[in-house]
């Protein structure tokens, strides 16, 4: 006849069956992040917290990043979160502008995509001045092809963000996920939760 589980074995098995889950959850399938800078304003506010999902690019093994199951792949116009290319152990979130083999330039600007101008219908310019591409690559840059493997991204906030004009492109096996909803909002300065955000499904 089997001895009965002691109290303390139920308690250490069920914990060490929820820690794998989590884990499993985290890695493989939806992951909570904190949006720390204005860089994705409107769209995304300082204290927004936001699921990223990692299912929708399919399921890569865990630090190696390579595809063990392909579902999908990113779109022109994802919300995407990264492993920022100049500090690994920094995550990173913009709006994906570029695929391989896309051609982008900047003029003035307006961003032209294979030669032809394109809006995503987000972004915003918070400055009206025009900065030479010489000076800087924010409102002048490229034209630029998006090597194979990589993408070109940008903050909507596009006169206040560090992006792919700056520092370039992104490995395609960097991203983490794609971001789908805002599950809380809170506003620091003022300390208030922001109660219309919640719950706003992202484009």
């Amino acid at each position: 006849m089997n001895k009965p589980k002691s109290k303390l074995r139920e308690y250490i098995e069920a914990i060490l069956l929820a820690i794998v889950i989590a884990f499993f959850i985290r890695t493989f399938v939806i992951q909570a992040y904190k949006i720390p800078s204005g860089s994705m304003k409107p769209t995304l506010q300082i204290g927004d917290h936001i699921l990223v999902s990692k299912f929708n690019y399919g399921i890569k093994l865990p630090f190696i990043r390579s595809t063990l199951i392909p579902i999908g792949s990113p779109k022109r116009g994802d919300i995407v979160v990264f492993i920022y290319p100049e500090d690994r152990s920094k995550d990173f979130i913009k709006r994906l502008v570029g695929l391989p083999g896309d051609t982008i330039e900047i003029r003035n600007k307006k961003i032209l995509l294979n030669g032809l101008p394109w809006s995503d219908g987000y972004g915003v310019h918070s400055d009206n001045a025009i900065v030479s591409g010489a000076v800087q690559p924010r409102d002048n840059f490229g034209p630029v092809k998006v090597p194979e493997g990589s993408i070109f991204v940008m903050g909507d906030n596009r006169d206040e963000s560090y992006d792919s004009r700056f520092w370039g492109f992104v490995n395609m096996k960097d991203v983490l996920g794609k971001a789908q909803i805002i599950y809380w909002s809170w506003n620091q300065e003022d300390t208030w939760v922001r109660w219309g955000r919640i719950g706003t499904i992202l484009h």
